[in-house]
């Protein structure tokens, strides 16, 4: 059974910095992209951020571009994401995504696996 969990979620000044850890686990796991996702209140979930292990390609949402970077270690089975100048509009639930096979790494329906979710709250 594969399982993601997330960590490093938090209340925040708005300028302030967070760090976000996912840890897989299970036996059978590999991936081809792990990602980002955020969800605020009364909103869609959105992407945010993602890295493709084959090519080392990342990805970025326009909202978090220079501010947010993820990293990871697919040996190891994890990925980070260090946000940075945070905004009271990045307050979310962020969930860490892993996606099996080679997608449209922005989109959620290409993820198979997903977290629980941390919340992050940026205050102003």
């Amino acid at each position: 059974q594969v399982q993601l969990v997330e960590s490093g979620g938090g209340l925040v000044q708005a300028g302030g910095s967070l760090r976000l850890s996912c840890a897989a686990s299970g036996r059978t796991f590999s991936s081809n992209t792990m990602g980002w996702f955020r969800q605020a209140p009364g909103k869609e979930r959105e992407f945010v951020a993602a890295l493709r292990w084959s090519a080392g390609g990342t990805y970025y949402a326009d909202s978090v571009k220079g501010r947010f970077t993820i990293s990871g270690d697919n040996a190891k089975k994890t990925v980070s994401l260090q946000m940075n100048s945070l905004k009271p509009e990045d307050t979310a639930v962020y969930y860490c995504a892993a996606a099996k096979f080679l997608r449209i790494a922005t989109m959620d329906y290409a993820y198979d696996y997903w977290g629980q979710g941390t919340q992050v709250t940026v205050s102003s």
